[in-house]
């Protein structure tokens, strides 16, 4: 009971910062920092004093050292999978949009094959609802599944436990894109694009960075004029 009720206050703090301090930010390319200001805090929102400012996080230059165990109990690290672009994704089975960009996700393995991408799941949750998810979806990309230790990936990669969220590398393991909040299949285009770009060295690394960050921004402004 105590663990789950720890884990559950992590997951809802988690949550509850991230829709209030990210649900305007379009994304943020590495190395750079990422936090948001608080627009609300849970403090201010029960009349309480604010909380005090964090610093903010540094995005690495290059995909952090982890381990967490993958469906079968095994553990991994992304070095596992060296020598490849990755498409790196924070979720939860708790959180729609991470559901929602599963389909997608799949997708993008599929249509970015050729250029050796494959798509990474670290799953913030429960193991077993976890497992129990992704059999019941048929998830076919590998899963990595941590609690504290997944909370912990996350701050490795200078981003809050905000969900989800999505890290793009190149085959080298230099982070080439963070996006903060649900993926967009427009959104992962272009970046994929970029990625494909920096790895046969027509765009240098930080062109590239800055590229993403302004169509993300523009991307982000096209859909807060559609209705609904």
């Amino acid at each position: 009971m105590q663990r789950f009720l720890a884990l559950a206050a992590i997951l809802l703090l988690a949550g509850l910062a991230g829709f209030l301090g990210y649900r305007s930010m379009s994304g943020a390319t590495g190395p750079v920092a990422s936090a948001a200001p608080d627009a609300a805090s849970p403090a201010a929102a029960n009349g309480s004093d604010p909380l005090p400012t964090r610093p903010a996080r540094v995005i690495p230059e290059r995909l952090p050292e982890f381990t967490l165990a993958d469906r079968d109990g095994v553990p991994r690290t992304l070095a596992h999978w060296a020598g490849r672009p990755l498409l790196v994704n924070f979720w939860a089975t708790w959180c729609a949009p991470c559901r929602r960009e599963i389909p997608l996700l799949t997708s993008l393995r599929r249509q970015y094959a050729a250029d050796g991408l494959e798509v990474i799941g670290i799953a913030v949750d429960f193991r077993e609802d976890v497992l129990k998810y992704a059999q019941d979806i048929g998830l076919e990309y590998p899963l990595l599944i941590g609690e504290q230790d997944g909370l912990d990936a996350a701050a490795a990669f200078g981003v809050d436990p905000v969900f989800p969220f999505s890290i793009f590398s190149d085959a080298q393991g230099r982070i080439v894109a963070v996006r903060v909040g649900e993926l967009h299949a427009d959104e992962a285009a272009f970046i994929l694009e970029r990625v494909r770009e920096v790895g046969a060295d027509r765009v240098e690394l930080a062109v590239a960075q800055q590229q993403i960050a302004d169509e993300l921004r523009e991307l982000a402004a096209k859909r807060a004029q559609v209705p609904g």
